[in-house]
């Protein structure tokens, strides 16, 4: 099992479409075979920060979603919000 961090920075005054569009980004992560679990958190006192955890079976679970034509689409909604590049990282149990 793993976990992946995404750190996302949001452009001032677009957090609710950001939001919304998260949501439904990880409402289509929840069909993806392998995924276990999710959640997003926003930093205290950082409106424009976001972290998303996810737990997903193995490496290659994660790979088919981050490439799949379903993430392509959700990120078409999210990466014009972003002041900057998501920032991804993968963790794993020693």
């Amino acid at each position: 099992m793993i976990k992946i961090l995404i750190e996302r920075r949001i452009t001032p005054g677009l957090e609710e479409e950001y939001d919304r569009a998260a949501r439904d980004a990880m409402r289509a992560s929840i069909n993806a075979s392998g995924f276990i679990a999710g959640e997003s958190l926003h930093e205290r006192h950082h409106s424009d920060r976001r972290l998303l955890v996810t737990q997903w079976r193995d490496v290659r679970a994660w790979k088919d979603w981050l490439y799949s034509a379903e993430r392509e689409r959700a990120m078409q909604r999210i990466l014009p919000l972003l002041v900057e590049e998501e920032h991804i990282r993968l963790f794993e149990h020693d």
